[in-house]
């Protein structure tokens, strides 16, 4: 596969992903091959599309059960939550168009009710996303304050079907720039204790031929790192690199 055909691949890999989550996370075997059919797949490769799909908890031709893939502790706390949001006030079709139309124009309290309708679609939208890096509860909570912004910017639009729409997009991206800014703190986790390792075994080769404890200076000098990378290193173990002498 080509470059282009990388990028093609990968774009709309990235198209059906989202597809699929449109409609409850699931998608048809007809839907699939249509949208890779330009690419002309051989039967590994739309294997590998399978395969991905179903990590990412997209049912092909029947929906999954989201709870398969939640942890005990997830399901825990999920019951709890749960009782909680059971104490809310359900809204038949009609109340439920009333409400947003009240809050499109700016109404308070149709604002709160509608946040207290769409909490418990937060809840399965944040199934989704879990085992990604982020805890469930975080998942939900960025999913709450998505919607709690939401209905406050109802205003511009024109009808309110299109409401839910816009809400459960503001949900879902928020959920996954909410992952994607844990993946990136994760890499940096990485790349800072890959730091602090080097350095701390290069100071103690030094500080054990020296027979004391080195300086910051010395270590650059010896080592070809910069006194600056060295002391990005001090700084993100607290300084606790004992064959260095505390600048």
């Amino acid at each position: 596969m080509g470059a282009n055909q990388e990028i093609l691949f990968a774009k709309t890999l990235e198209e059906v992903r989202k597809t699929a989550k449109a409609q409850g996370n699931t998608i048809s075997k007809e839907q699939v091959e249509e949208a890779f059919a330009a690419l002309a797949l051989s039967e590994e490769q739309l294997a590998l599309v399978y395969d991905y799909l179903e990590k990412h908890k997209i049912g092909v031709g029947e929906p999954v059960d989201l709870d398969d893939y939640l942890s005990e502790e997830e399901i825990d706390y999920l019951e709890e939550y749960k009782k909680e949001l059971a104490s809310l006030e359900t809204l038949s079709e009609g109340e439920k168009e009333a409400v947003t139309l009240s809050a499109m124009a700016g109404e308070r309290d149709a604002q709160q009710k509608l946040i207290a309708v769409y909490l418990p679609q937060v809840v399965e939208i944040a199934k989704l996303y879990t085992g990604q890096g982020v805890y469930l509860e975080d998942l939900i909570g960025e999913g709450n304050v998505a919607i709690t912004m939401g209905v406050t910017m109802l205003g511009c639009l024109e009808h309110a079907a299109e409401a839910e729409g816009m809400l459960m997009k503001m949900v879902m991206d928020a959920m996954e720039e909410l992952i994607s800014e844990a993946v990136a703190d994760d890499e940096r986790g990485r790349k800072a204790l890959a730091k602090v390792n080097k350095v701390a075994k290069k100071a103690k080769e030094l500080s054990d031929d020296l027979k004391r404890k080195v300086t910051v200076e010395e270590l650059a000098k010896e080592s070809g790192m910069s006194e600056k990378y060295i002391l990005e290193a001090l700084r993100f173990c607290g300084y606790s690199i004992e064959e260095i002498e505390r600048p």
